[in-house]
Parts: structure tokens; C-alpha cells; sequence
């Protein structure tokens, strides 16, 4: 599903200078007062608000977002020993109490291993995966809702007062590890005058997983390895998707969703789908996302949407003091037509 054709390669090229002050550390406030360029026209890009965005658009488009919740998926806890450990619980397996996890300090906790929440065993340690995850037993399911945190990026220092400003106001079922990042400048008002102006509203589901965030450490694309995600789409929404006079995605997640669903015809699966310059389009036109890191697959993903105009765009908007990252701001764009491979 993925192309190399007419575009860059090397991953250096999504490398671009940043920064830590542009990282932004707090979400707006409210949400849809974040910063939005409008870079439909990339070469006279304009500096607007997200909460214009229902203005931008038009009667028959269809935005689409993604309705994962973020889990309280962040475990302090110590060894029997005393020592401090942490794990992050990525994702069930066949068995609802082991999960694949990521464990600090790995290399301390073999196999067997007990963690602790205070005097309660919660977390055993029963197999070492071959990509350095674990997989881990949960022996006490009460204690990791009482003692679980969101996981949030690293780059972001202090977690905001509020868990809920790392939440979508539409965010439904459980299952994310980190936030679609896009849809935290929504908020209901917002939805209630994208509906006014005769602009449809459609959710989707895909379970964000930290390697969605993970900066590619290959020299070329086509070494990178993309982790999978496990998504759903309705029949009913799939239905809006094809019927809309324009689809816009609210957020890579939405993209990989959206473009998995067109090429496989499959509503419900995993999806590793990495989407680089020479893509095949199928279904999305317009895209709102937040502004990435650098050697990000998101990156990639925005210079296969717009091309290598993506350079100018994130070097405007730093020089005018856009925020980067989750709680950073955002920016609107309309698929460039671009020779696909």
C-alpha cells in the first residue's frame, strides 16, 4: 500500500531544525482557540484558529475522527526488592490478563519478576519478545485502573492538570496508548457548527500505538518497519466516506484508517499500512494534523499528502511560533495531485 516513487527516500530529509521551546507543553485554551495555517493554497498559506474551521469547509464534506480513548496505561510500580520499575501496557492478547508491554528497566527484570503497587503484587514478568517488548501477567485488574496514568509523549514535561485535555471530547471506547492528537482542538461547539453548516460527521477506530510516534531509525523508507494498529470501520460510515462530495481527515490515525479500508476492503483488522510519496490516494482530500517531530512516519505520510512543500510550510510556521507536537498546533491541507507509484 505504500510508494517510494517521486518523493525522497532518505530519512534525513525529514529531519528539519526544532527547537524544545517549540515544543509545545500545554494544550490551548480553550481547545479550538489552537493556531490553525490554513494551507490549502500551500504557496499563500493564512494563520487562522481551529475554531474557524467549519467556515473553511463546505455543505456535503464529511469529517471524519477517530473515537479511541487513550488508557490509563502507565504503571509506577517497584520490585520485591524495593527498586523502582515502570511499565507500559501496549496492548491484550489471546489471554484478557497477559499483555505486551514495555518494562524500565528491562534488562533487571527477567522473566518471573514480580511488580508491586505498595504491598500489592500487580505485574509478572512471563516472556521477552524479540523486539525487546514483554509480555506481562496482570495480577490484580483493580489496582492498574487505580494506579494507571495516561501515557503521554516524552517530549511533553508536565502532565496537564486536567487528564482530560489528553482526551478527544468524543473519545469513546478504551484502546489507545497515545492520543489522535488532531482532534484534541475540537470541541462540541465546534461539532455543532460543522453540523449547521450542512458538514456531516462520521467515527472511526484505530488503536493508536507509540510506534505511530517512534522516529524512524533506518537510513532509507524502505527499511523502516511499521508497527500495526488494529482498527474498525462501520458499514454505515464507510457508506458517508464514499458518498461524501469531500472526505477530511481529522488526524494521520483517520488517514490510515481510511486509505487500509480503500485498498483492502476490509472494515475490520490491523493495519501496518506506511504511507510515503508515490501513494495511491483513495479516499482522502482534505487533512487536519498537528504540526510532527522530526524523522516522524508522520511526516511522511504529510509529504506523500502535499509533497516536499511541507519544508517551507513547517519553517513559516516556526518562525511564527506554531507549537509542535500533541499539544501543539495544527494545520489544514488539501491533497496535492502527485505521481503515485
Amino acid at each position: 500500500m505504500a510508494g517510494t516513487s517521486g518523493g525522497n527516500t532518505d530519512v534525513d530529509w525529514y529531519v528539519y531544525p526544532l527547537q524544545s521551546g517549540q515544543i509545545a507543553q500545554i494544550p490551548a485554551d480553550p481547545r479550538d482557540a489552537a493556531r490553525l495555517l490554513d494551507a490549502r493554497d500551500p504557496h499563500s498559506p493564512l494563520h487562522r484558529r481551529v475554531r474557524e474551521l467549519p467556515a473553511l469547509l463546505e455543505p456535503g464534506d464529511l469529517v471524519v475522527v477517530n473515537n479511541t480513548r487513550v488508557r490509563a496505561a502507565r504503571l509506577q510500580l517497584h520490585k520485591t526488592t524495593g527498586g523502582a520499575a515502570e511499565v507500559l501496557l501496549l496492548s491484550p492478547t489471546g489471554d484478557p490478563a497477559i499483555w505486551t508491554a514495555l518494562v524500565k528497566p528491562g534488562k533487571r527484570l527477567p522473566i518471573g519478576s514480580i511488580l508491586m503497587a505498595g504491598d500489592r503484587p500487580m505485574i509478572e514478568i512471563v516472556a521477552v519478545e524479540s523486539d525487546g517488548q514483554r509480555r506481562v501477567r496482570i495480577l490484580d485488574d483493580e489496582a492498574v485502573h487505580i494506579h494507571g496514568s495516561l501515557p503521554l509523549p516524552p517530549y511533553i514535561n508536565i502532565a496537564p492538570e486536567d487528564p482530560q485535555r489528553y482526551q478527544t471530547v468524543y473519545a469513546r471506547r478504551p484502546g489507545s496508548v497515545a492520543a489522535p492528537t488532531a482532534g484534541l482542538h475540537l470541541t462540541e461547539r465546534l461539532l455543532l457548527d460543522l453540523d449547521a453548516g450542512g458538514i456531516g460527521l462520521a467515527t472511526i477506530d484505530l488503536e493508536v500505538g507509540l510506534g505511530t510516534f517512534a522516529p524512524m531509525t533506518t537510513r532509507h523508507l524502505d527499511e523502516h518497519r511499521m508497527h500495526s494498529e488494529r482498527y474498525e470501520v462501520s458499514p454505515a460510515v464507510w457508506d458517508q466516506v464514499r458518498s461524501a462530495r469531500r472526505v477530511v481527515a481529522v488526524g494521520t490515525t483517520v488517514v490510515r484508517t481510511l486509505e487500509t479500508v480503500a485498498h483492502t476492503g476490509e472494515l475490520v483488522g490491523d493495519t501496518d499500512i506506511f504511507i510515503s510519496p508515490g501513494f495511491d490516494w483513495q479516499v482522502t482530500d482534505l487533512l487536519l494534523t498537528n504540526f510532527h517531530m522530526p524523522r516522524s512516519t508522520l511526516l511522511v505520510l504529510v509529504e506523500a499528502f502535499v509533497g516536499p512543500v511541507w519544508r517551507q510550510l513547517y519553517e513559516l510556521a516556526l518562525t511564527q511560533g506554531y507549537g509542535v507536537g500533541s499539544f501543539g498546533d495544527s494545520m489544514l491541507m488539501e491533497r496535492a495531485d502527485l505521481p503515485n507509484g
